[in-house]
């Protein structure tokens, strides 16, 4: 082991810490990785506010979470346990945990002020996502690893081990004197990802490991990378956003190569739905066929309108037909709405109902089924206020995020 590694780790986090960043937000469950990247936020002097999800999936998941309690509390680091309070799970466990986890971790984070949370996912997860990639037939977007960062429900989440192995990590800690917690379910292969650690162990000695592995990632990073800038130049040259609907050019659009065209239309699902996950490769395949036909379309809760010059976006009215939030609370994971809150105030979608309230909608040069989707402030079943149709009574409405980032993000 050099003996710079310590330096190395370090450095590692300082190309994502701020300068003069006061306090960050460290993900912690007591493995080798998260405690690493604890001990070396702390070495760096930042004022760490640690958190531990108890996922209550097994015994001693509770007395675990206590222990990195004590473990901050012997740092003076201040630690908050977070339960997931889950009834039966039905379906994939881990993306529901996944899910969950970060849920918890937002709320936690906005609640403290705390602008960023560290994750402590390292090279050998890395690699471990590749081969899982892999058995999915996985494209580009499928095989370059986790993001780096990304933002969620208003807070950034970082990775900035990465590029640093867990042997690395462990060496560092047991240099420190430090014992982390070996969770049992790393060695439950009914997971997926257990299984492709079981795989990378085999296929290390063949010459096929984490470090090689990275290396490939890195290039399909950045081949990833200048498709996105394509796809972004699309759609700045074809695209935009009225009244929360896309609106694509259509000469524009059908200048672009096929697979710009699949990434545009990918990002602009992402947009709408918020979703983690892509439409699979066939329906998006019968997606496009019926643009090219100029047919309607319908696919994960948009409506797609080909004109004679234009291919229309629009969020489709069932997926948005029960959705009833506080006016505090973004609405259909797009919109924020700013203005007179109160709780006797509920924020749904304008609908006709609230079509049928503004007489003047169709002086606006704006598609009817935009406007039923658009956002609208209601008391009971009076129309208070939809600032997309030009209602505005003191209240805006604001995209929480943009087409681009979703292009960005993809």
């Amino acid at each position: 082991m050099p003996v710079d590694c310590d330096a190395r780790l370090s450095a590692a986090l300082r190309q994502v810490v701020q300068a003069g960043e006061a306090r960050i937000g460290v993900a912690v469950s007591g493995g080798s990785d998260s405690l690493a990247l604890l001990h070396l936020c702390h070495g760096l002097g930042l004022a760490c506010h640690a958190v531990t999800v108890d996922h209550a999936l097994r015994a001693g998941s509770a007395a675990e979470a206590a222990q990195v309690a004590a473990i901050c509390a012997g740092l003076g680091v201040p630690h908050q346990i977070l339960r997931w309070d889950h009834g039966a799970i039905v379906g994939n466990l881990q993306d529901q945990a996944r899910r969950a986890r970060y849920a918890l971790l937002a709320d936690w984070a906005r609640g403290l002020g705390l602008a960023r949370v560290m994750i402590g996912h390292t090279a050998d997860d890395q690699a471990e996502t590749f081969l899982m990639g892999l058995t999915r037939a996985a494209g580009l977007d499928g095989l370059t690893g986790m993001r780096p960062s990304w933002v969620e429900a208003g807070v950034v989440f970082q990775r900035p081990l990465l590029g640093q192995t867990r042997a690395d990590l462990r060496a560092y800690l047991t240099r420190a004197g430090v014992v982390w917690i070996d969770d049992p379910s790393n060695d439950n292969d009914r997971f997926a990802r257990v299984r492709a650690r079981q795989v990378l162990a085999v296929l290390q000695p063949l010459g096929l490991g984490v470090a090689q592995m990275s290396e490939s990632i890195a290039h399909l990073a950045s081949a990833q990378q200048a498709l996105q800038a394509a796809t972004l130049a699309a759609w700045e040259a074809c695209g935009q956003v009225v009244a929360g609907a896309v609106q694509l050019r259509l000469s524009g659009f059908a200048a672009q190569p096929v697979e710009i065209q699949r990434r545009l239309l990918l990002a602009v699902l992402g947009w709408y739905s918020g979703g983690d996950y892509a439409p699979r490769a066939q329906k998006m395949a019968t997606l496009a066929e019926a643009i090219r036909q100029g047919a309607d379309a319908t696919l994960n809760g948009c409506c797609f309108r080909t004109t004679s010059d234009g291919l229309q976006i629009y969020r489709e009215p069932h997926a948005v037909k029960n959705l009833c939030v506080a006016t505090s609370d973004i609405w259909d994971n797009r919109w924020q709405m700013i203005g007179p809150h109160a709780p006797d105030l509920s924020l749904r979608a304008l609908g006709a109902e609230g079509l049928a309230q503004l007489p003047n909608w169709r002086g606006l040069a704006i598609p009817r089924q935009a406007l039923l989707v658009c956002p609208a402030i209601w008391r009971k079943d009076a129309l208070i206020a939809a600032p997309s149709a030009g209602f505005l009574n003191g209240w805006q409405a604001k995209l929480v995020r943009s087409v681009n980032q979703s292009i960005l993000s993809h």
